[in-house]
């Protein structure tokens, strides 16, 4: 499959086959490394890593997965460019495009990431807008298909903000994958109307069931129950009203045990607030599922880059 010049701003913009690929590809990068087998697949190719929000997954995954194969990762941070700036985001853009051969972003707006891949030339990769975060839904996914052994049929029901960028991008991958998606929400942290009706579309062609509820009976028959933190990086104004709204909504043992299942996981894309939307007792118990899904950010960036930009056989 060959999804060379690419980039990757959303899960909308691929294939459910598409995907599938990405994951097998990152399955197989995954094997190699274990056995201590790294790749030159990027070898002479240099990656601008653009980041206004920090990061710990991201930034790791980036670096070491271009560094394994063979590839040269350049770290910008909010202070070392003239990022949006004194330079707009389009001649930046066009800049760093004719020096680099990839470019990561990491921040705040979903319309910058979509200028950088506009007007650089060179395939643009989504590290987390305020609006999505794909790189780690694949993560995800390869975590699911690692402990549950397939993705199409399973569960997922997501527990919290739902109208968060971690809730919209888990439910346009499930809804593309076949997953049975469940957005477990207050009404007033429900998603945009619009996504809904979009991965309903995805859900109709997928054989999936999209469902948004306030009520906590949502969890039952959960294959995979997934929270994220209360409050996004950017509104920690709103950390008061968030815990009072959202406290019936942490994930304890209580939660868990109503999905009436054994082999239930439970999923984070870190960093975790425990006590909050995750209790201490739950996050321990599945803290090598959890700890899975954070390595695997590595494996299925890597498999991203290296399936859009890599020297291999498409």
């Amino acid at each position: 499959m060959n999804l060379y010049g690419r980039s990757f701003l959303t899960l909308k913009d691929f294939t459910p086959e598409e995907i599938s690929y990405m994951l097998d590809l990152a399955a197989d990068l995954k094997a190699k490394k274990k056995q201590g087998i790294t790749g030159n697949s990027l070898k002479g190719k240099n990656i601008a890593l653009i980041f206004e929000k920090p990061s710990t997954r991201t930034r790791c995954s980036f670096t070491i997965g271009c560094i394994d194969e063979g590839g040269h990762p350049e770290y910008l941070g909010r202070e070392d460019i003239q990022f949006g700036h004194k330079e707009s985001v389009e001649d930046t853009a066009r800049v760093l495009g004719r020096m680099f051969d990839g470019i990561e972003f990491r921040g705040f707006s979903q319309e910058t990431v979509e200028k950088l891949a506009k007007y650089s030339g060179v395939p643009v990769w989504n590290g987390l807008t305020d609006t999505y975060h794909p790189t780690q839904i694949l993560a995800d996914f390869l975590t699911m298909r690692e402990h549950l052994g397939e993705l199409k049929g399973k569960k997922l029901v997501f527990v919290g903000d739902g109208r968060n960028n971690m809730a919209n991008s888990l439910m346009i991958g499930c809804s593309k994958m076949g997953v049975h998606f469940t957005n477990l929400a207050p009404k007033s942290l429900w998603p945009e109307q619009s996504l809904v009706d979009t991965c309903k579309e995805y859900a109709d062609a997928s054989g999936s069931v999209i469902t948004i509820t306030d009520d906590l009976a949502g969890v039952e028959g959960a294959d995979v129950v997934y929270t994220d933190v209360w409050c996004s990086m950017g509104e920690e104004d709103k950390a008061a009203e968030r815990v009072a709204l959202l406290r019936p909504y942490q994930v304890n043992s209580e939660l868990l045990a109503r999905t009436g299942k054994e082999n239930t996981i439970f999923l984070h894309c870190l960093p975790a607030v425990k006590g909050y939307e995750v209790t201490e007792e739950v996050f321990n118990k599945y803290a090598d599922v959890v700890f899975d899904e954070a390595e695997n950010r590595m494996h299925t960036i890597k498999a991203v880059m290296v399936a859009t930009l890599g020297n291999i056989e498409h």
